[in-house]
């Protein structure tokens, strides 16, 4: 299947797009935004794979949550096997990294390779507060949250970018604010990933942007010192929207990991 559509997944649907030809790679974005993060890595990669990127159930123009209990990684297998496109390289960021992460210790057999920037972590203690969109959204409504959420230190780096900030503030803005609003319940892993990445066989490439918040450098450490084929990368001066800040580093980085893997002629 390209261009794009939904597929049905149990209790909800999920959007997708798809194009070119090759090896998949699957774009996983990060919380609170949608498939348009990765608009550069889109235009990169379709010359030379089948790249499909999707909104994750709850954000974008995929299905909200309702009460009842789901698994984004059951989401994610049934849009990979939906679509025919698995196995698959994942490449995700921020939220879209443990989610990549995760599915590849649930799903193994579907996964090719991954490419995590700026990743979270299943079962890692955060030491930041992440509170204050919620309260935002409990005492002044969804506005201020979203201004909280796009004014924390965390995209203080992107900020100063202005088309990159831009781009940011479009997506929150569209962002429905329903996890900020009530509680989502969903399944994961039965032992988080951290208690797991030395189980994980699969070529892992970490980039990390340098400027970065401690726990998610300290998350890339983890990873790289763990997880047995794991390689790490840092670019300088870019904070935790790698591929969005340094679009162009980060698309070589992307490019020369996948290459990789390519048949021999």
């Amino acid at each position: 299947m390209m261009g794009r559509g939904f597929v049905k997944v149990e209790g909800g649907q999920l959007y997708f797009e798809a194009a070119g030809a090759g090896p998949v790679v699957v774009l996983i974005h990060g919380f609170a935004l949608d498939t348009r993060m990765w608009d550069d890595q889109w235009e990169a990669l379709t010359p030379h794979y089948r790249v499909i990127r999707y909104d994750v159930r709850g954000f974008g123009q995929s299905s909200l949550p309702g009460a009842e209990t789901f698994s984004h990684l059951e989401d994610l297998l049934a849009l990979l096997q939906q679509l025919a496109a698995t196995p698959a390289h994942l490449i995700g960021l921020s939220m879209g990294g443990g989610l990549a992460l995760d599915f590849a210790l649930m799903y193994p057999a579907h996964v090719h390779s991954l490419i995590l920037a700026d990743s979270t972590l299943s079962g890692f203690n955060w030491q930041k507060d992440w509170g204050e969109p919620f309260r935002a959204a409990k005492f002044f409504g969804l506005d201020a949250a979203k201004a909280a959420w796009l004014n924390d230190e965390l995209f203080a780096p992107a900020n100063t970018q202005p088309i990159v900030a831009a781009r940011l503030q479009k997506m929150t803005e569209t962002y429905s604010g329903h996890h900020w609003l009530q509680p989502v319940h969903t399944r994961g892993l039965e032992k988080p990933a951290i208690e797991q990445l030395e189980n994980l066989r699969l070529p892992l490439l970490m980039v990390e942007g340098e400027r970065d918040l401690p726990d998610f450098r300290a998350i890339t450490h983890l990873l790289a010192e763990r997880a047995p084929r794991a390689r790490l990368v840092t670019l300088p001066g870019v904070g935790h929207m790698v591929n969005m800040e340094a679009p162009a580093e980060f698309n070589r980085l992307a490019l020369e990991f996948l290459a990789r893997f390519e048949p021999e002629a």
